[in-house]
């Protein structure tokens, strides 16, 4: 009974945490201009977060994995991903060398306070969010080989 109890809990929270909006924060990107995380995802464009950090092997393995089938997913969908670095003052030195040396072709925002990590309750990285005009629609921890295969099907699933 405790077992089932737990999970209509979990369920009522995952339900109640899809609707969640994200949070009025402003973060710099990675020229060190101003942005506000909800003008990111306005007038119905689905956007991928994904927070990480330079000293995380999943992060990287995803942002990797999402870097060979990116540009069909942009073609196909229109969608944006924001890669928002969780470094701290000590690490975000390595993040632009990090991109440079990746290639990666993403929009990048430095949240080296970790406040917006803190306001989306991220315990740990990777965390990739899908929001659409503000409002978290899916989100998921961590990462497995594979993973992007599901974060694509929701962004085709919030893309029509």
């Amino acid at each position: 009974m405790k077992a089932l109890l737990t999970f209509f809990i979990s369920i009522l929270f995952l339900q109640s945490f899809s609707q969640t909006e994200l949070p009025d924060m402003t973060l710099k990107n990675i020229d060190g201009t101003d942005v506000n995380i909800q003008n990111i995802s306005q007038d119905d464009q689905v956007v991928i977060i994904s927070l990480w950090a330079t000293w995380c092997v999943p992060c990287k393995n995803e942002l990797d994995a999402i870097s060979v089938v990116y540009d069909d997913w942009k073609s196909e969908t229109n969608v944006v991903l924001y890669a928002i670095s969780v470094d701290d003052a000590r690490t975000v030195r390595r993040v632009r060398p990090m991109i440079n040396g990746k290639s990666w072709d993403y929009e990048f925002l430095l949240d080296t306070n970790n406040d917006l990590k803190r306001a989306l309750g991220a315990a740990t990285v990777p965390l990739t969010l899908v929001v659409k005009n503000n409002k978290i629609l899916y989100r998921h921890s961590g990462y497995t080989p594979g993973a992007e295969d599901e974060l694509y099907e929701k962004v085709v699933e919030f893309s029509k």
